[in-house]
């Protein structure tokens, strides 16, 4: 996608990718230009429920103080079944990149709704499937996404945590 550049973190854990939103935070990164996505299949309880009261969404179970604190902090949450993917939990500008996709019914080569959301927020088409696999290994992706200098400076505060 031309004009909209993205520096993508892989967080092994919750905790991780929480560090990777609070240094871009602190680093002064726009908070409405970070997403984080997340599959539902972490540990072994499992999510009793999901409600949502106006623009944000609450989820109950282990995850949910995690998911509630972040989605607070980001600009629009969403809970999707993503065939190959399963559950995916997603914050931030990425939600309205994959319900527009859907809306347009848009297939860019045969990809999952997250890969044409990550298509649409400027993830070259080839690191896609990687991104794809990292979540449906139980990683987090945080990705900063905006103008190529947003991205640089995204990946130099990044820079210092320990995502991959």
């Amino acid at each position: 996608m031309v004009g909209i550049e993205s520096c993508v973190t892989v967080c092994s854990t919750h905790v991780e990718a929480e560090n990777a939103i609070r240094q871009l935070q602190q680093g002064g990164f726009e908070m409405k230009r970070i997403s984080i996505v997340g599959s539902n299949s972490h540990g072994e309880e499992n999510v009793i429920g999901y409600y949502s009261t106006g623009d944000r969404m609450k989820t109950w179970g282990r995850m949910g103080a995690f998911w509630g604190g972040i989605w607070g902090l980001l600009s629009g949450s969403a809970f999707f079944m993503i065939p190959g993917l399963g559950p995916v939990m997603i914050g931030g500008p990425l939600v309205a990149a994959i319900v527009g996709a859907l809306e347009r019914a848009a297939v860019f080569g045969g990809l999952s709704a997250l890969g044409a959301g990550l298509y649409g927020l400027g993830i070259s088409l080839c690191n896609i499937p990687a991104h794809e696999a990292a979540v449906r290994q139980g990683k987090f992706l945080v990705i900063a996404h905006g103008t190529t200098a947003d991205a640089a400076k995204a990946k130099s505060i990044l820079a210092i945590t320990r995502a991959l």
